[in-house]
């Protein structure tokens, strides 16, 4: 259930960008799809976590409709490679390694090395700052202008403070309205790269960022209800793009691994629950609600509302389809892969999170805008605030 806005919030319909990692581009198809059938489509609402979060950025910055953004997106996942967001040189993979590896060794001693994370992400703070150019201030340029017209009204930013434990949800927009609870709270700032880059820092492998006083992390950590930013800020209507594979009965019961499960399989489960199972149980939680809400007069609904919504997952999986590209990967980096269990499961979740590699990202991209044609229809309907009881 979610509270009524306040009468001044003119917030109606959102878009909600999940993690994934390499997997958002699966979000840029569905973005793409949606464009060449609705091309002035105005989101007013745009929330993104993890590598969602760079795709919430981008649309939020851009002036325009959806066309041409959708363009411009899908050109600059289209060409990512890996080295475009971390290193993969032996040189910096093996050395993170080793001061790891002499962190576990040092007893807590004050001689202990400094480490922040398993590779150096200094590739995609620097194709950021190209990506989204920045005023004098740091503060990432179009996303006010083009919120003091309303377009979008907010944008939102989520991430961990891993000092305190709270996630985080950073807004930039007009009528942001401060929001709090113990472990959440919704902060109204001006968007940086910053907040970008720690909404997307995987945890351990990408470095911690640093805002203000705190060091943050990937916002998909806890998050456990992915919906609530756009509810908070006041969607009544909600496009959510998912980045995990709805396996039927046979398939989940099918496992991907035989004998005792390899490092690789067991870190993708991890990230599986902490950034993929979590949409589709708050997806849940909002259509039971607005079940429970249609037998109720409005008069009496104390406040809450009925939210549309619409939940876009791929069609194929997208780990298996991962190891169809794995030969490809840089030597350093796929000797690193493999020694953690990649080649031992049918389906290296894992690795699809870190295959910032073009032509997998592609086909990504084609699979995101088959899956948005078929739905299409669907879509529309949310769009133009028809009733889309369907998820």
């Amino acid at each position: 259930m979610a509270p009524e806005p306040t009468p001044s919030s003119r917030a109606d319909l959102a878009i909600v960008l999940t993690g994934g990692g390499a997997r958002a581009a699966y979000q840029v198809g569905v973005l793409r799809g949606i464009a060449r059938h609705l091309p002035q489509t105005r989101f007013n609402i745009i929330t993104g976590v993890s590598a969602g979060a760079i795709n919430a950025v981008f649309l939020a910055s851009r002036p325009g409709a959806l066309r041409a953004v959708a363009d411009d997106l899908t050109e600059l996942w289209g060409n990512l490679q890996i080295d475009d967001v971390f290193r993969v040189d032996l040189r910096s993979l093996a050395k993170h390694f080793v001061l790891w590896g002499l962190r576990l060794m040092s007893g807590g001693s004050r001689v202990r090395p400094p480490v922040k994370g398993l590779v150096d992400t200094t590739p995609l703070s620097s194709l950021l700052t190209r990506v989204f150019p920045v005023d004098d201030g740091g503060e990432i340029a179009g996303i006010a202008e083009n919120a003091g017209r309303c377009d979008p009204q907010a944008v939102a930013v989520t991430t961990l403070d891993y000092g305190t434990g709270q996630t985080v949800t950073w807004v930039q927009g007009s009528d942001v309205q401060p929001w709090k609870r113990p472990l959440r709270r919704i902060a109204e700032t001006r968007l940086t790269i910053p907040h970008v880059m720690a909404s997307a820092a995987l945890p351990l492998v990408f470095p911690a960022v640093a805002i203000g006083s705190g060091w943050y992390g990937d916002g998909g950590i806890r998050l456990a209800s992915p919906l609530s930013p756009a509810l908070q800020l006041g969607a009544r209507r909600i496009l959510a793009i998912s980045t995990r594979y709805g396996k039927s009965f046979d398939e989940a019961d099918e496992p991907a691994t035989e004998g005792y499960p390899p490092p690789a399989q067991i870190l993708g489960q991890l990230m599986n629950a902490i950034f993929l199972d979590v949409l589709d149980e708050d997806a849940l939680r909002l259509l039971r609600s607005n079940s429970l809400l249609a037998k109720i007069p409005p008069a009496e609904r104390q406040g809450y509302r009925v939210v549309d919504l619409v939940v876009l997952r791929p069609s194929q999986d997208l780990g298996q389809l991962v190891s169809r590209y794995e030969p490809r990967l840089p030597r350093a980096f796929r000797f690193l892969t493999r020694s953690l269990g990649t080649r031992e499961t049918t389906s290296p979740d894992l690795l699809s999170l870190l295959m910032f590699q073009a032509d997998y990202l592609q086909k990504l991209i084609e699979i995101g805008e088959a899956d948005a044609e078929a739905r299409i229809a669907e879509i529309a309907a949310l769009i133009n605030g028809g009733r889309t009881p369907r998820s």
